[in-house]
């Protein structure tokens, strides 16, 4: 099985990667995890239906950049399911044209991100923020793309 990626298109803008770099930047956020086959659904909103989801799972008014939604299997099913992840194609090109750096690394970046949310990562602490950054770091670079945290990317 492998990575597989679920695509779903809420919001139809220009610019959304493809499935292919989904599998590509999920894939490489797996690599150190001991999963071999995962699937992650990958949804694509605009900011309305982020900040509904926003607001009803997390408390939090407008609209983010990315949502993780891990899924817990029952005991008694077996599933490659690893979750979901919702991310918000215009606060993300919004962000990338804030930040100076090019949209399609911080689609990369987010997509990253969010997997490791479903691995089990936070930034709740200082001391997990750290450990997160890093990780994040290690697979964009190995992916080509610049360190996201670089201070000049601002």
């Amino acid at each position: 099985m492998g990575i597989e990626v679920e695509l779903q298109l809420a919001s139809i803008t220009s610019g959304i990667p493809s499935r292919n770099d989904f599998i590509k930047w999920v894939g490489a956020s797996m690599a150190e995890s001991k999963v071999e086959d995962v699937e992650v659904v990958v949804r694509i909103v605009d900011e309305t239906e982020c900040a509904t989801l926003n607001k009803n799972y997390r408390g939090k008014t407008g609209p983010t950049n990315v949502l993780s939604f891990p899924y817990e299997s029952p005991p008694q099913l077996e599933t490659g399911l690893l979750g979901d992840l919702i991310i918000c194609a215009p606060v993300i090109e919004r962000e990338a044209k804030d930040q100076g750096k090019p949209v399609d690394a911080h689609w990369a970046h987010m997509a990253v991100h969010g997997t490791l949310h479903l691995l089990g990562y936070d930034h709740q602490t200082d001391e997990q923020a750290v450990e997160m950054e890093s990780q994040e770091k290690i697979i964009l670079t190995g992916l080509g793309y610049d360190d996201p945290y670089r201070d000049d990317l601002d």
